[in-house]
């Protein structure tokens, strides 16, 4: 088995957005496709290890949010079947409701992040629930059921390594710093920390988060998350509760990330990596979103 990084270059910014080429014995599997905008970098990358679409069959994404699947009804277009969460299987389909909640959040800015979103055909779609084991390529996937950042999200176990889409946060090559993606409307703060506690009971020896890369210390890069989730969603709500607007708030979180930036040594280059894979107005609108939810 071999694992290839693929550096999708979103927004012309490397090491945010990865799709990962996995191939086993009969051949290879895709594993998150990345949006529509970066399908041709992915295209390349896939040329330099000898790939055409058409030799993708088996496309697996742990989530439906664009950065991970907005290629996907592509990928399903040329042929591949495409692996998802069951909650998330019939927006891969039919991608109105997805499309309309996705634009009511990135707005004119659609177009120039994502490039578009094609429904997939119902018959290249399979559903997939938790503890489920896919054998494709002549590799065994297990899907383990994550929810937390979305309720329709999967990791992915295979042998002794797992593909973590957002669950396990974001880590940018360089320094150790996790940031928290938590966007509207499906951050969940209770239902994630559960879904840390489960991964904890595994025995990887490595992760393969989105965003970005290998990552070996993956049991510290989970811990951290978990105590950063309560402090950032503490902060927002302390905020909240004293009647500050959101713009203020945001203000705060900015520099309240600043400070954990430069704390951690991390350069403006690197600032924009993580601004990039996360817009830090995103985490703030998501968690603002679940305190209404809780208090409704």
């Amino acid at each position: 088995m071999e694992i290839h990084t693929l550096d999708l270059h979103f927004q012309r910014q490397p090491k945010t957005i990865a799709s990962y080429l996995v191939v086993g014995s009969d051949g290879p599997v895709l594993v998150e496709t990345g949006p529509m905008s970066t399908l041709n970098t992915l295209r390349a990358r896939l040329a330099e290890h000898g790939y055409l679409p058409a030799d993708i069959k088996h496309v697996l994404v742990t989530h439906i949010h664009l950065d991970h699947a907005g290629a996907a009804g592509w990928w399903a277009s040329q042929g591949a079947q495409i692996y998802v969460h069951h909650v998330g299987a019939p927006h891969l389909i039919d991608p109105s409701r997805l499309l309309r909640s996705a634009t009511r959040i990135y707005g004119d800015k659609m177009d120039s992040l994502w490039g578009g979103f094609l429904a997939a055909p119902a018959e290249r779609v399979t559903a997939v629930v938790d503890g489920q084991s896919i054998n494709v390529a002549g590799l065994m996937f297990t899907a383990i059921d994550t929810p937390g950042h979305a309720f329709h999200h999967h990791v992915y176990s295979l042998d002794d390594v797992a593909f973590t889409g957002d669950a396990a946060g974001i880590h940018i090559p360089g320094p150790m710093f996790v940031d928290l993606p938590a966007p509207p409307p499906e951050f969940q703060l209770e239902l994630w920390r559960e879904t840390i506690a489960r991964l904890l009971t595994f025995d990887f020896t490595a992760i393969y988060p989105t965003h970005f890369g290998r990552l070996d210390e993956w049991r510290q890069q989970l811990e951290v998350l978990d105590g950063l989730m309560q402090v950032a969603s503490e902060f927002v709500e302390v905020r909240m509760n004293a009647g500050i607007e959101r713009d203020q708030i945001l203000a705060d979180y900015r520099a309240w990330f600043d400070v954990r930036a430069a704390a951690a040594g991390m350069s403006e280059e690197k600032f924009a990596q993580y601004e990039a894979a996360n817009p830090l107005y995103m985490s703030v609108d998501g968690i603002i979103r679940y305190w209404n939810k809780k208090r409704q």
